[in-house]
């Protein structure tokens, strides 16, 4: 039984984001969404939950379909609410206040926090509340839009959990830029593009291969088709020669449909898709000769009030090093990072940083922003570049003009991440610190990342849950567990531990 099903769906917002869009949405489906930031993933879930309207094509829904959209971010009304109140002024009936217990029961909310406001929890409870939210109307079809942000491995590996637990005969649309989760939670993978959107009935990663193939196998009829049209134009501009030489009349007419059949086949070809970039991720760095660039000698590393969290042993961080600190979250590794951050700074201790080292932040509040009112003001304020090369930087990096002079709190999640990586580049470091790099960077653009991270040889700590990004971007790996961190020669072990966490 179809749940929904869209025909020649088009959206236009200041640009065209897709058009012509056809498909189905079956009982049980489990569809992953993928595009890149800002081509029309959210919009096309706000659609088909019935909150906007689309410029073209229609949305059948199956007659009293109750739809739950799961949105990214926290609606600033909902922040002043206890997370229990939030989740209750969702009900359809007002007079089932006892379902709300039940509902946050089935999501592992822990009890003491249905009571503290929604705006002051971490990220990850605010997107269980908004799951809470979405759940509790009892939906047909459950979409959710990035609902990894802000989810450590453990909570990850619970959301995989509830999602393969849901009814049978449920629809499921996430959109998503984490491919591991999308490889275990969907079956089904459509590529949102602004022409010709693709559909395969495959999880991401086997999704993408097809997809490489389908867009090669244009490229080649497209190349083929021109061959042919250039061929059938060669072969009438010699029998019109020989038409006018001769005067006949009838190679006069063959060589006006040779023409024809070549306009045709011309305007009947379609280029491979091409994907406006939504920028390019590069990382600069200036190299160093250090032998190592951090030391660590037995350093104690504490929590804010004081109580010791855990022992580093006697490690090091050489030039073209890149350590994934890996471990539950409490564990320390932000402490560990904030440490390491301090001995760059000159504090002194056990850990040491080298003289040569110069310093590349990334943190997940993108801190680097905080001072700058516009993208403008970020890379002009800072760096030294005239007002053309600024604006030539932010354009590559995928800040449209009108968005360059715009304050930076109204640009979506991806395009501060983009801003952040900029920034980071123009600082030419030889050591980056990375605290979840990959927060609201789209597909395109993490891999855009994983390859600077490769190819330039770039010397990094980072601290990240996406589990692509980590086995792309690592050569190093240090679990921290039990008042210690230890050396390991993979990720895997962690990952499958931290996956099977209830």
């Amino acid at each position: 039984m179809t749940l929904i099903a869209t025909r020649a769906l088009s959206l236009t917002l200041s640009a065209p984001l897709f058009s012509d869009l056809t498909f189905t949405l079956a009982k049980g489906c489990r569809l992953g969404l993928v595009a890149a930031n800002g081509r029309g993933k959210s919009s096309l879930l706000r659609l088909l939950a019935g909150a906007d309207a689309p410029s073209g094509g229609e949305i059948t829904r199956a007659r009293g379909l109750r739809v739950a959209l799961v949105a990214q971010d926290l609606a600033p009304a909902l922040a002043p609410l206890t997370l229990r109140a939030a989740v209750a002024a969702a009900l359809p009936d007002p007079d089932e206040d006892w379902r709300v217990d039940i509902a946050l029961d089935d999501l592992a909310v822990p009890g003491d926090l249905r009571e503290r406001p929604l705006g002051a929890l971490s990220g990850g409870w605010q997107r269980m509340a908004m799951l809470a939210r979405g759940w509790i109307t009892d939906p047909d079809v459950l979409l959710l839009d990035e609902p990894t942000n802000h989810l450590d491995l453990a909570r990850i590996g619970w959301l995989q959990r509830f999602l393969a637990a849901l009814p049978r005969d449920m629809g499921l649309i996430v959109a998503s830029h984490d491919r591991a989760f999308l490889d275990a939670v969907t079956t089904r993978t459509l590529f949102l593009r602004e022409e010709a959107s693709r559909d395969f009935a495959l999880p991401y990663s086997r999704a993408r291969d097809a997809l490489d193939e389908a867009d090669a196998a244009d490229a080649r009829r497209h190349a083929n088709d021109l061959q042919k049209a250039a061929g059938l134009r060669r072969q009438a501009a010699k029998l019109k020669n020989i038409g006018i030489n001769s005067g006949s009349d009838l190679l006069v007419v063959k060589t006006k449909q040779l023409a024809a059949r070549a306009d045709k086949l011309e305007q009947a070809a379609r280029p491979a898709y091409q994907d406006r970039s939504a920028g390019a991720i590069r990382l600069d760095h200036s190299g160093s000769h250090a032998r190592a660039l951090v030391t660590f000698e037995e350093a104690t590393i504490s929590a804010p009030d004081g109580r010791a969290l855990l022992r580093t042993g006697r490690l090091w961080i050489n030039p073209g090093d890149r350590v994934v600190v890996l471990g539950p979250n409490g564990a320390g590794k932000t402490q560990l990072l904030r440490a390491v951050l301090a001995a760059i700074g000159g504090a002194p201790g056990a850990i040491r940083a080298t003289p040569a080292l110069r310093l590349g932040l990334s943190d997940q509040e993108m801190s680097q922003l905080s001072a700058d009112r516009t993208p403008f003001d970020a890379v002009t304020r800072r760096f030294d570049s005239g007002d053309t090369r600024a604006r030539g930087l932010l354009a590559g990096a995928g800040i449209a003009p009108e968005a360059q002079g715009a304050p930076i709190a109204a640009l979506s999640g991806g395009q501060k991440a983009r801003l952040a990586m900029l920034v980071l580049r123009l600082t030419r470091p030889n050591f980056f610190v990375l605290d979840e790099p990959t927060n609201h960077l789209d597909i395109e653009g993490q891999e855009a990342l994983e390859g600077e991270l490769q190819a330039e040889g770039i010397s990094a700590l980072l601290v990240s849950h996406d589990r692509s990004f980590v086995r792309a971007a690592g050569t190093r790996f240090w679990l921290v567990a039990r008042g210690r961190i230890a050396e390991v020669d993979s990720p895997e072990d962690w990952f499958a531990q931290a996956l099977a966490e209830e």
